[in-house]
């Protein structure tokens, strides 16, 4: 009974581990692409997330998933629940910061926490999930 609890936790705790290294990689090149006046807010945020998705993909294939699928069936999964889930993320960013005018950091870090388990329960249920049974 506690193993399957155990083992969701156990998952949960590996994603956000891992998706700490992708944010990273997506709030530097946010940080960057803005600060150097190289791009507005949305559109950095849009490059980030994709360049954060890329090292999550990764790094849940092989740790948090621990994934024996084949990349050419798990990587378009994860891509379409990239895209999806980036583009959340940045109509949030682009709704509190074009419309309401927020500081962009404190936007991206509630578009983050929005996404965060979106994206665990859709590659859960659909990317990495070992069986097609249900």
């Amino acid at each position: 009974m506690f193993k399957p609890i155990m083992t969701i936790l156990h998952r949960v705790a590996t994603f956000g581990i891992v998706g700490v290294a992708g944010t990273l990689v997506h709030y530097s090149a946010l940080v960057f692409l803005v600060e150097t006046k190289l791009l507005d807010a949305v559109a950095a945020t849009t490059i980030g997330f994709a360049l954060g998705a890329i090292v999550n993909y990764v790094l849940n294939y092989r740790y948090t998933f621990n994934s024996a699928k084949s990349h050419r069936d798990a990587g378009p999964k994860f891509a379409l629940i990239a895209i999806a889930t980036g583009l959340l993320n940045t109509l949030i960013v682009h709704a509190g910061v074009d419309s309401f005018g927020f500081n962009y950091l404190l936007v991206q870090v509630v578009a983050t926490a929005t996404v965060f388990l979106l994206n665990f329960v859709l590659n859960s249920l659909w990317t990495f999930r070992e069986s097609d049974a249900l």
